[in-house]
């Protein structure tokens, strides 16, 4: 069966979807930016705001008081996995599901990545709370990274299985 489109290009058709999710983490960044005033929010629900907070800091505000020097300690460190994620997505004969997690991981990094060097800052917008809970504010960069974390979570919980149930079978056959 002949191959039409992007499929016949994966490693484009990565760099395109990534493109795509790093696009709208920062269209949604610049329009919550550019709509609610910093420091402000508006509830949507009783469990969910929307946000207008600059982070300085890592995941949960890690080190965002650290007085400056994590702004190049983060820029390194994202630009790393950036790098290295999309090297290892693009370069080696990756599996699809694997190629389609470390996009996300670099969409998420990206987009994180281009704040930090705009202005040293990430720009946050989504506030969760629930019963006296409260979430960091994050963005959608964050949740792509965190959505891949789960999917690379799952997918070994699902290998182990696999393997676990796989030997337990050799061991029954007589």
């Amino acid at each position: 069966m002949p191959s039409f489109g992007l499929f016949r290009y994966p490693r484009l058709a990565w760099l395109i979807f990534v493109a795509l999710l790093i696009a709208a983490d920062q269209l949604a960044k610049a329009y919550f930016a550019s709509t609610i005033p910093l420091g402000s929010g508006v509830e949507v629900t009783n469990w969910f705001n929307l946000v207008h907070i600059l982070n300085t800091g890592a995941a949960f505000s890690i080190l965002a008081d650290a007085g400056g020097w994590q702004r190049y300690f983060f820029i390194v460190i994202a630009s790393l996995v950036v790098l290295g994620v999309t090297f290892a997505s693009l370069m080696r004969r990756a599996d699809p599901f694997e190629r389609k997690v470390g996009a996300l991981v670099v969409a998420g990094g990206g987009g994180n990545l281009i704040d930090r060097l705009q202005s040293g800052a990430v720009v946050d917008f989504l506030d969760v709370h629930w019963r006296g809970l409260h979430w960091p504010a994050f963005n959608l960069a964050d949740v792509f990274v965190v959505a891949a974390v789960l999917a690379w979570l799952l997918l070994s919980l699902k290998v182990q299985y696999q393997s676990k149930s796989k030997r337990l079978l050799q061991e029954a056959e007589p």
